[in-house]
C-alpha cells in the first residue's frame, strides 16, 4: 500500500459512492419505501467509521499484513453493499 491516508482516501470514496448511489436511487424512485435504502446507508457508514478505527491502530506488529486485511474487508463490504444496492 502507497500510504495510509490514500487508503482512508479509499474507504471515503467507495463507502462514499455506494451511499450517493442510493441517494439517487431514492430520488428517481420517490413513490418506493426508502427503509431497504436507509439501511444499506446506514450500514455503509457503520464500516466506514470501523474500517478508519482500524487503521488508525497504532500499535501494530505486522502493518502491512494488517493493511492487507483491511483491503480485503474494504472490497468486501463494498461489494456486499453494491449487491444490495443493485437489487433495489
Amino acid at each position: 500500500m502507497a500510504s495510509i491516508k490514500n487508503f482512508k482516501k479509499d474507504i471515503n470514496y467507495v463507502l462514499g459512492d455506494i451511499i450517493e448511489e442510493c441517494y439517487v436511487w431514492e430520488l428517481l424512485n420517490p413513490k418506493t419505501d426508502t427503509k431497504a435504502s436507509e439501511a444499506i446507508i446506514d450500514e455503509a457508514i457503520s464500516s466506514f467509521d470501523a474500517l478508519i478505527d482500524k487503521t488508525n491502530v497504532k500499535k501494530i506488529e505486522n502493518k502491512k499484513a494488517h493493511f492487507k486485511s483491511l483491503q480485503k474487508e474494504l472490497e468486501e463490504t463494498a461489494n456486499k453493499l453494491i449487491e444490495r444496492v443493485n437489487k433495489l
